[in-house]
């Protein structure tokens, strides 16, 4: 098929131009078609925009046509409309259930009068972070959460024919982050719910770019320890981008064998944080990272210019120093994991261990896992359903305050007792 333009002048001295297709029958642009011996007449000017009726986009790559979005976990408000419920509670986003930090919040409100300015793309924090973690500015980036990070790393550091390697079922942020990239994609199955790590060092190619790491690791709440990771980072290259995101560190940290990663310090290591669980400001997002500071300086090049925004970087200062709120988190989850790791054992259930404040509870199969979902929904309590992540059969239970923790023990016995009546 070929477009062809046609000139004629017309009384007066104009000139005419019309457009038209000659082909086989071939179908122009719009839905027309031209037989070999007639012409169709399109506009003055062809209409080269594309027509969304059209099934085919080839300006779409195929790795981005077939990529799921992220989906969020449902909201309160939603379930309760739909189900005509007056009181439902959330325990499927591990957001923190006391709130958000006091402090936090007076520092936004101080801010907003400074909303017509454009924030420093997040100097300030960067320098309080510096501080707090003895580093120099130059190694530590914020974002737009640690997904925003994430993003940048992966559009930074990674060409077309490199790939990533992770676990089977890992974060589904992450999962959707990098297969937008068109890469290869590459996992190795959980050992036991935890991250099989000399199964990942063997899996180690020279094509291998970015190894993604998450310590405690969401959707499971395992930890790997720090003989575990010492013994696999001698087997990783230089030339190999470990992402250890710990987005649950504050949850972790007492734990003896946890190996906080600020600990070590190596050159081709970015740790990730985020201010969204234990701080409470996952409404913000704020997160950070460190790194050696050319990392730094590259991902610099690639973030959004004033990205994070000014309330978000006076939220996360302000929560950084009220450790009291912190403490307060800390506790509450580490009560909350122990209660509910105890009642679902007892239930005959065997959760995963968990050093994150969510447990997870792997069923007998995804029938099984949708029938205790759909039940808790119709009690007003909203789970994480773990299909997307690669786990159909698997439930994700956030920890909340300590009488919802108790309703969900007291729905699920119930639900138990019908599933497998």
């Amino acid at each position: 098929m070929g477009l062809v333009c046609i000139v004629t002048k017309v009384p007066g001295g104009a000139v005419e131009k019309q457009w038209v297709c000659r082909s086989r029958s071939a179908p122009i642009r719009g839905g027309l078609t031209a037989p070999p011996t007639r012409t169709a007449k399109l506009s003055k000017y062809p209409d080269l925009r594309p027509h969304y009726h059209n099934s085919r986009l080839p300006l779409v790559p195929p790795y981005i046509a077939k990529l799921r979005p992220y989906e969020p976990g449902r909201n309160a408000e939603d379930v309760a409309r739909e189900r005509g419920l007056s009181d439902v509670v959330k325990l499927a986003s591990n957001e923190n259930p006391l709130g958000p930090s006091p402090r936090a919040i007076e520092a936004v409100c101080g801010s907003l009068a400074r909303l017509n300015l454009y924030p420093n793309g997040g100097l300030n924090l960067r320098r309080v972070l510096a501080r707090e973690f003895q580093v120099k500015v130059e190694n530590v980036i914020a974002g737009s959460g640690s997904e925003g990070i994430i993003s940048n790393i992966i559009r930074t550091f990674l060409c077309d024919d490199d790939e990533v390697l992770t676990t089977e079922a890992a974060f589904i942020g992450f999962q959707v982050l990098a297969r937008s990239r068109g890469v290869s994609y590459r996992t190795v199955p959980y050992r036991d719910w935890h991250y099989d790590l000399p199964a990942l060092a063997s899996a180690i190619t020279a094509r291998t770019k970015i190894i993604y790491l998450a310590n405690p690791n969401n959707p499971t709440g395992t930890i790997f320890t720090k003989e575990e990771f010492g013994e696999f980072y001698r087997h990783v290259p230089e030339r190999v981008l470990i992402i250890l995101d710990e987005a649950y560190f504050e949850y972790a940290r007492d734990n003896p064998r946890y190996p906080d990663s600020m600990q070590y310090r190596y050159d081709n290591v970015i740790t990730l944080r985020t201010f969204s669980k234990a701080y409470g400001l996952a409404g913000m997002r704020i997160g950070y990272g460190f790194a050696h500071e050319d990392l730094i300086a590259n991902l610099l090049k690639v973030k959004l210019p004033f990205e994070p925004s000014g309330p978000a970087q006076a939220a996360g200062i302000a929560a950084l120093e009220d450790r009291e709120f912190l403490r307060r988190s800390v506790d509450l989850n580490a009560r909350g994991v122990q209660f509910l790791m105890s009642a679902l054992a007892d239930m005959g259930f065997e959760p995963a261990p968990s050093d994150a404040n969510f447990v997870m509870l792997p069923l007998p199969s995804a029938e099984c896992a949708s029938r205790i979902y759909e039940g808790l929904l119709a009690r007003g309590i909203i789970v994480r359903p773990l299909a997307a992540f690669g786990l159909p059969n698997c439930l994700r239970i956030s920890t909340g305050l300590d009488h919802q923790n108790r309703r969900l023990v007291q729905a699920l016995s119930s639900l138990k007792q019908e599933v497998t009546a």
